[in-house]
């Protein structure tokens, strides 16, 4: 496939990642590097969807390393457990938060974050990083982006 998406934005949400998740995995079809398809789902996402910040972290000994990623800086680092991106890397699940001030614990790498859902990223049925999305608006998330979203990442392991 070409480097181009089709992007459409002038439908329901749903339909927008039912048009994105084919173009992804032909996007990522047939190349075996990690790294750069990680940096093209994240590019695709943030072209579809205008997130804040869009990326991944990966799994390095007991930490979350900063992977590829759309938006601005983020932090480098996140310990096993902590903040958003490490709770979902803990409890091996998909945790999506209406209001990140109110979720304890939560790390503020931009101020501007109000709203975020992180998904595991499974590889040979381990935890190999996460897919952190982050909005600049309260409630952005919901059951259609994590069920689309939870999609996308098991194209990773595909």
């Amino acid at each position: 496939m070409g480097e181009d998406l089709h992007i459409i934005t002038d439908i329901s949400k749903e339909e927008q990642y039912r048009s994105l998740i084919p173009q992804i995995k032909a996007l990522i079809s047939g190349e075996d590097d990690q790294i750069a398809n990680l940096a093209n789902i994240s590019a695709a996402l943030k072209e579809q969807f205008k997130w804040f910040w869009v990326g991944f972290y990966l799994v390095k000994g007991d930490e979350l390393v900063l992977g590829p990623f759309q938006g601005p800086v983020a932090c480098t680092r996140i310990k096993k457990g902590k903040g958003v991106c490490g709770a979902s890397w803990e409890q091996a699940e998909t945790l999506v938060v209406p209001d990140v001030d109110a979720f304890p614990g939560h790390i503020a790498c931009a101020s501007a974050s109000r709203s975020e859902i992180v998904l595991p990223v499974f590889s040979n049925n381990e935890i190999i990083g996460v897919l952190d999305v982050d909005s600049e608006y309260l409630s952005h998330f919901d059951d259609i982006d994590a069920k689309y979203l939870k999609e996308i990442v098991n194209l990773i392991d595909a």
